[in-house]
């Protein structure tokens, strides 16, 4: 489960027999804090690589925005490839299985999506 905003406009494409893929940057932040001997830690943001599939990358497509903030959940996916220097890399994505916006839609205020 993770709490984050958006850091890029999302990318989508369609792949075999126009199935969607969202991948969205997912920027989440642990707050800094002041140590008892008054060190201060630093805000610490970590960003993560979010793939959406089918519904929930057209949801992605309409709906999600640079800036917005979503709550998402799904499983870690860990693949590797070997770069054009021939060096193994690996990439660590979260694969959704359910998201929720939690950032108001475009052009509405926070009075208009409190009310019943």
């Amino acid at each position: 489960m993770l709490i984050g905003n958006v850091g890029v406009e999302p990318e989508i494409r369609y792949v075999d027999a126009g199935v969607a893929v969202a991948t969205v940057r997912l920027a989440t932040t642990e707050r800094g804090y002041r140590l008892q001997n008054g060190t201060e830690v630093p805000d610490r943001t970590e960003w993560h690589n979010i793939i959406l599939w089918r519904q929930l990358a057209e949801t992605v497509e309409k709906y999600v925005h640079k800036g917005d903030k979503l709550y998402i959940e799904g499983k870690i996916h860990t693949r590797s490839y070997d770069d054009r220097s021939g060096q193994k890399r690996y990439v660590v994505e979260i694969w959704a299985e359910a998201i929720e916006l939690l950032s108001p839609r475009r052009g509405e205020t926070q009075e208009q999506t409190a009310q019943p």
